[in-house]
């Protein structure tokens, strides 16, 4: 025998799920991590549904119920998405909602970022599709990786950004594009060495360069909606991981610099 509820169920068809206007393969994928800034990821989202070939993936890594609640409350739509974590931090929750996108290039963005319009978005398809090696496009700072050898430490260096576009090193979140398809196919995960956070986008850069992919630079002209943030309430816990992976990421590529350096160089003067 059937349970009853006591509440009443609307009837569903095909047609219904239809006109839901699921998106099977969207262009895009936006996710964003907030840590506690609910009300910030609100502001952005009617910013993002201007771009109607995407999808929206929260990803909500904070500890206060209030914040969970009104994201539930405002990602309706068929393609908006809530991913629930308890402080697991960018490396392991943006490596699961990644897996999780559909979109053909995936945003990587922060609980802080603010933008006008869509024209970011659009110039970052744009440019992925007149770099078809390019499985990286940074819309905030195009950086070299900076090598201490007196204190075998690596870590994110001088500006590398010119004109409207260019070939970097490496980029730091955010906006971080990612081509999903050459994603999948070459670089397959975020490195969870690092987790739970810092350095990690580093790293994913050097091993797009040493796979034979590219990684670029464009100027998303984002702003920051608030000073704040997981770092800055930790930052003893901020400095202990710089230091950590600053070491973890000499480890890993002071051997290749020179390899790095020419493979950038090669590219933007090609």
């Amino acid at each position: 025998m059937l349970k009853r509820s006591g509440t009443s169920q609307k009837k569903k068809d095909h047609q219904s799920w239809v006109d839901k206007g699921y998106r099977n393969e969207p262009t895009v994928t936006f996710i964003i991590q907030s840590h506690n800034k609910s009300l910030q990821v609100c502001h952005v989202l009617p910013k993002l549904r201007q771009y109607g070939d995407a999808e929206i993936i929260v990803i909500d890594d904070g500890s206060d119920k209030e914040h969970t609640e009104r994201l539930v409350a405002a990602l309706t739509g068929a393609n908006e998405f809530l991913l629930r974590a308890n402080d697991l931090f960018e490396n392991v929750t943006y490596d699961k909602a990644i897996r999780l996108a559909n979109g053909k290039y995936i945003a990587l963005m922060q609980d802080d970022d603010d933008f006008d319009g869509t024209n970011w978005v659009e110039r970052a398809v744009r440019l992925f599709e007149e770099h078809p090696q390019m499985a990286i496009l940074g819309g905030k700072d195009g950086l070299e990786i900076a090598f201490e050898e007196d204190r075998q430490w690596a870590h994110g260096g001088p500006s590398q950004a010119e004109g409207d576009f260019c070939y970097v090193t490496s980029v730091n979140r955010a906006p971080m594009w990612i081509n999903k398809t050459l994603y999948e196919q070459h670089l397959h995960h975020i490195d969870f060495r690092f987790a739970p956070f810092q350095f990690d986008d580093y790293e994913l850069c050097a091993r797009t360069w040493l796979s034979g992919l590219q990684v670029g630079w464009y100027d998303a002209g984002f702003r920051s909606l608030t000073a704040g943030g997981m770092r800055l309430w930790n930052t003893a816990f901020t400095n202990e991981q710089a230091e950590r992976n600053g070491k973890l990421l000499y480890q890993l590529l002071a051997g290749k610099k020179e390899q790095l350096r020419t493979l950038v160089e090669t590219a933007r003067n090609a």
